[in-house]
């Protein structure tokens, strides 16, 4: 049977959208990715995507790498810096802790300028990063084979559109074995 090249074009073209439509209900958790040879997890709740990476693997040493990305125009994250319960209340910090077979080798870092913003009713500063995605990156240590797990919190916030709801203890699992980590479940 002869098919027309429109024919074989738009098969092509509804398996593509297929995949890409599987692709899009499996991103909606914390699913594995790969970015060339580093293990790579993302997940997205109260409305910023995390996407964890481990780089720099050299046992016993290695860098959590974590991009928190609102996912709308015209929100900030919180600094690192911020106290645990904010400033008055409002706000919480970018966090990233690790338990298990990791442990913090280092301070928490972001590759972003803290700007400070004012709040009313608030009466210091908030230190905020800017609009927009924040890379941060983790110093850790292992401490043998096993599981681990990495601690998230985050608030996300805009001045138009208010707050939403802040982010503590997501946990992301990894799996530490003599081949290197992987994410997933325990």
């Amino acid at each position: 049977m002869n098919v027309s090249p429109y024919a074989h074009h738009f098969r092509k073209a509804r398996l593509a959208a297929a995949l890409l439509c599987l692709a899009a209900l499996t991103a909606c958790g914390e699913q594995p990715a790969t970015t060339g040879s580093a293990p790579t997890t993302s997940f997205t709740e109260n409305g910023v995507t995390v996407t964890l990476s481990v780089s720099d693997w050299q046992p016993p040493r290695a860098t959590l790498t974590a991009v928190f990305t609102p996912e709308e125009k015209g929100f900030h994250l919180y600094s690192t810096d911020l106290p645990a319960t904010g400033i008055d209340g409002v706000g919480r910090p970018t966090s990233m802790d690790v338990a298990g077979v990791l442990r913090a080798d280092g301070k928490l870092t972001a590759a972003a300028e803290v700007r400070t913003i004012s709040v009313p009713g608030v009466d210091a500063p908030l230190p905020v990063y800017p609009d927009g995605p924040v890379t941060t990156t983790l110093p850790v240590r292992l401490d043998g084979n096993g599981d681990a797990t990495v601690l998230f919190g985050y608030a996300s916030c805009s001045s138009e559109e208010g707050c939403t709801i802040p982010v503590s203890d997501r946990p992301v699992h990894l799996r530490v074995t003599d081949e290197g980590p992987a994410f997933g479940d325990r």
